[in-house]
Order: structure tokens, then C-alpha cells, then sequence
């Protein structure tokens, strides 16, 4: 039976209320569809316009005859309001409320004529930007002021430096711990929405099961960008240079984005060779993951994207062509910046404009170099030029085969091992639904004091990295020592840290990042049932 809607709701609501910014979502008649309560504490609305199907203008009106919306008519001052936050695909604005807060307005237009709307309440840095502007005004007079003050200030810049770089290494440390509890209800829903999506075809909730889908994509992305965003300009991401394959690299690519390139009705062809290159794997696929999906995402049905390599002296070339709407010359530096995007290719697809500015940074952060050429209308080429490996032989690197198109058709036994119990339901449900026969624990102790393994041997094993009393890793490692011989294994984790990857390869183990994607589950598993049973 399919798995009630009202379940994917529940979950859906779930991830969006561990945010910190206040999320609301309006249908095509503007009508409240879901908002989180950190939405409904900004704002301050009574109970009648935060249930559902609440209309945006009602919300508009209340706020403009609490005066939120400055002086005027209330209603003119509410359909000024909703005329701004529809006219456009991405409006961002900054107003203070009515209890001196300073709350940051985020407003995209969904496919469908929706509207998304997040908030965030940015009094702090507000009041840093006007306390930084009033220090500047005066900078100049105090010049001239003596010696030992200056050097009084300096030293006092100095120790408040050193506590905003503490402060910072501890709001990395906090994401990275964070992002995993984040991850964990929004994979769980992942799974539900995939296999709603698989039963649902032929029903009337196949809609509705792919609005879900979409949205919980969309959340997915922003959480990655930001995190990936924070790490980076931290510092505390740091490069793990190994030397990988070529065409390890292009095969990678091609598994990850034939299906959205079926999707868009685009080609996608890749040309690889043996090259060896040198430098952090993991960090290199960041980047051509955003340059690819960038370059089939802003590709009309019927084009083109190539993804190829080719020596150049004692670099590599990496290249991503496309023949989408291209750009000039005068729109390179706008490309890179957060939360910008080109006009046309926001009405092509929906985004933050995240994906550059990541290349951007990673770049930066490898020291390596990233040319870009491109006509508008006619295409674009981003050339990444990579270190060659010399003398080196490239580590074997886990690259699951492509994934089959055809569902059910999986005849496995696999043994599921994760610490949250929802996940395991959703994982069962799904690859039952591929045919496979599941088996599913919470611990190693479990699987001990069940003997679930009691006549009965997997194929593979889908495990989680964090555990209760140990790793992933050393789980999967105590398995195959006490079944004997090579099980195949994937990691399946939300901790997307280079580290993590690195010794999941040591060990043979394929790495599956949560939230998890269908297609890329279904790969790993096809690429581990050949590998176990050749």
C-alpha cells in the first residue's frame, strides 16, 4: 500500500522545523501551504494565519495594520507587498519589525506559481555593519591620536579577532555536528517520498509525490551549498591529495547525471583517458558535480554537454561544455557571486546561486586554475587544469556502474544498519519495492542478540557510519571477519568529510551520502552485487 501522504507530511515537516530561518511555502493561489514555527515566532501571527490555507494577502493586511509595513493604507501597503514578493523569480529584502528586530525577507517563485518564502533575523549583523560604518566615520580623526593608544587598539582588534575566529571555528564545528542530526529526518523522508513515488505512478497522489520530492531536493541542495560554504571559508577544510584516474573521474559523472540528464533532454557524453592526476579526489568531484549539473540544468531539451580530459604538458584538462545560453564577457564576475543568477537562466531553473561560488572557493583552496569560455546563446566551456601524477599508479577508486532503468528487478539479500529506526523502515520499504529480501538493525548487539544472520548470508550491507558504540567502518570490518570471505559494503552517511571518504576507499567500501538519492543508491548497489559475485 502506498505510504500515507500524511506521513511524508509529518516528515517533510520535521526537517523544515530544524532550520534556524523561519520557511513558509504558498500554493499558485498564494494560500499557506506549510511554514515551520520559526517562521510563526518572526512574525508574530495569531492562530488564523498560520494554519493552512491561510491567504498571503490576509497575512499582508495584519502586518500592515500592525505597522510593520510603514505608513500608508493597510490594503495598498498589503498588495504593494505581494505585488513585489510575486514580480519576480528571487526577491530579497531587509526591514526592521515592529520589536526592533532586523528580519531578512528570501522570496523564490516555485514552478507551479507558488511562492517559498524563508526569514532570518539578522539584528546582529546589522548592528555590526553600523557600529563597523560609525567606527569608520571617526577613523580618520584618531589618526593622529598618540602612539600607546593606537597600539592599545591594535591589541584589542587583535584579541577581538582571535574571538571571531574561535567564534567561527565553533559555528563549523556546530554545522558539521548539526548537519548530521539536520540529515537524518530529511533522508528518512527521502525514502518514504521514493518509494510513494514508485507505488503512486498510476494514482492520484503521483503529483503530489513529486511536489515532495522536489522540495525536498531543493532543501537538500541549499543545506549542502551552505555547509560546503562554511567549511571553506573557515579554513577548516583541508585538502587530501591522492592520485586517482582520469577516467575515474568522467565515469563518476556520468553515473551521478544520466538521469537528470534524461530528465532535461539532454546528451550527455563523457571521454576519459588514463591519466593520473594528484590532488584531493573528493574536492576535484565537488567541482565538476557543480560544473556538470550547471551545465545540464541551463541546457535547453535537445542539447549538448560534454565532460572529457586531455593531457596539456604536465596538467590535465578537465573540461565541461555545453551548448546552453552561454553568457559575455561583462557577466564573469556575477557568475561567482552568491546568490546571483544570470535572468535567463533563473527562469530555466530553480536555485540560490550557490554552484559557482563553491567552484569558486574549492578552487582557490587547491590552488589550481579555472578557465571559462562561452557565447551567450551559443554555449559554454569551463577548462579545469589539474596536476598530472608522474610515475604514480592511481588508487583503485569505488565508482558504482550505471544504475538500471528497470525497478524491481533486483534479486538480493541485503542487511541495513542504522541507528535511527525511521530510516530503516523507509530503507526496508524501498528496496523491498526492488525486490530484494531485507534484513534491518539498529546495532552490531542486535544483529548479535537477534542472530539475524542465522541462516541467512547478505550480499551486502548498507551501513551507517555514526553508530551508538562504533563506527561504521569497524562494523562492516567485525562482519566480514566473523561471515568470512569479501562482503560487499557501502557507507551510508551524512558526514560528507574528505576523511571519512579516504578511509571508507582504503577499505573497499563504496560511500553513499545522506540525504540518499534513489538513483545513486540503486548504482551502488548494482556496482556491488557484480563486484560480489565476480
Amino acid at each position: 500500500m502506498p505510504l500515507p501522504a500524511d506521513d511524508v507530511a509529518a516528515s517533510l515537516r520535521l526537517a523544515i522545523d530544524f532550520l534556524p530561518q523561519g520557511v513558509a511555502v504558498f500554493d499558485s493561489g498564494l494560500r499557506l501551504v506549510v511554514s515551520n514555527e520559526r517562521y510563526n515566532t518572526l512574525l508574530a501571527l495569531p492562530a488564523d494565519l498560520i494554519r493552512e490555507g491561510a491567504a498571503l494577502f490576509d497575512i499582508a493586511l495584519f502586518l500592515a495594520e500592525r505597522g510593520d509595513l510603514g505608513n500608508g493604507d493597510p490594503a495598498r501597503l498589503a498588495i504593494e507587498r505581494i505585488n513585489y514578493l510575486t514580480a519576480a523569480p528571487t526577491t530579497v529584502t531587509l526591514r526592521i519589525a515592529n520589536s526592533g528586530q532586523s528580519l531578512e525577507f528570501f522570496s523564490t517563485r516555485l514552478p507551479d506559481g507558488g511562492l517559498a518564502v524563508a526569514i532570518s533575523d539578522v539584528t546582529d549583523r546589522v548592528r555590526a555593519e553600523r557600529e563597523l560604518e560609525r567606527v569608520n566615520l571617526t577613523l580618520e580623526g584618531r589618526v593622529s591620536e598618540r602612539t600607546a593608544a593606537l597600539t592599545r587598539v591594535n591589541a584589542e582588534l587583535e584579541v577581538a579577532r582571535a574571538k571571531a575566529d574561535a567564534a567561527n571555528h565553533d559555528k563549523t564545528r556546530f554545522l558539521a555536528a548539526a548537519s548530521h542530526d539536520l540529515l537524518q529526518p530529511l533522508n528518512a523522508a527521502r525514502l518514504y517520498t521514493s518509494t510513494l513515488i514508485e507505488r503512486a505512478k498510476t494514482t492520484a497522489f503521483a503529483e503530489l509525490a513529486n511536489s515532495i520530492e522536489a522540495s525536498l531536493t531543493a532543501v537538500e541542495d541549499i543545506m549542502s551549498a551552505l555547509l560546503d560554504i562554511s567549511r571553506i571559508d573557515s579554513g577548516t577544510l583541508k585538502p587530501i591529495p591522492s592520485v586517482f584516474s582520469a577516467r575515474d573521474l568522467t565515469r563518476k559523472m556520468e553515473v551521478e547525471f544520466a538521469p537528470l540528464a534524461r530528465e532535461h533532454d539532454v546528451t550527455l557524453r563523457t571521454v576519459g583517458n588514463d591519466a593520473a592526476i594528484i590532488a584531493d579526489r573528493t574536492l576535484v568531484g565537488r567541482i565538476a558535480q557543480n560544473l556538470v549539473s550547471n551545465a545540464i540544468k541551463y541546457t535547453p531539451a535537445g542539447g549538448k554537454v560534454l565532460v572529457g580530459v586531455r593531457r596539456r604538458g604536465n596538467r590535465v584538462r578537465l573540461d565541461v561544455i555545453d551548448t546552453g545560453i552561454g553568457f559575455n564577457r561583462d557577466q564573469h564576475k556575477l557568475l561567482f557571486a552568491e546568490f546571483s543568477r544570470l535572468d535567463r537562466g533563473a527562469r530555466m531553473a530553480q536555485g540560490l546561486g550557490l554552484g559557482l561560488s563553491i567552484v569558486q572557493r574549492l578552487v582557490a583552496a587547491l590552488g589550481l586554475t579555472l578557465e571559462l569560455d562561452s557565447k551567450e546563446g551559443r554555449g559554454s566551456r569551463f577548462s579545469l587544469y589539474l596536476p598530472a601524477a608522474r610515475n604514480q599508479r592511481p588508487a583503485a577508486g569505488v565508482v558504482p556502474t550505471p544504475p538500471e532503468p528497470v525497478f524491481g528487478s533486483f534479486d538480493l539479500k541485503i542487511l541495513c544498519v542504522d541507528n535511527e529506526e525511521a530510516i530503516l523502515e523507509a530503507m526496508r520499504g524501498l528496496l523491498e519495492h526492488w525486490g530484494c529480501d531485507v534484513r534491518t538493525a539498529l546495532s552490531l548487539k542486535r544483529i548479535d542478540r537477534e542472530r539475524l544472520l542465522e541462516g541467512w548470508y547478505p550480499d551486502l550491507v548498507l551501513m551507517d557510519y555514526h553508530l551508538d558504540q562504533t563506527s561504521g567502518l569497524d562494523a562492516i570490518e567485525w562482519l566480514r571477519h566473523n561471515l568470512g570471505g569479501h562482503l560487499p559494503a557501502a557507507l551510508v552517511t551524512a558526514d560528507r568529510t574528505p576523511a571519512v571518504r579516504a578511509l571508507a576507499e582504503e577499505r573497499g567500501i563504496a560511500v553513499i551520502n545522506k540525504p540518499v538519492k534513489p538513483a545513486a543508491l540503486r548504482a551502488t548497489i548494482s556496482g556491488l552485487s557484480k563486484s560480489g559475485r565476480g
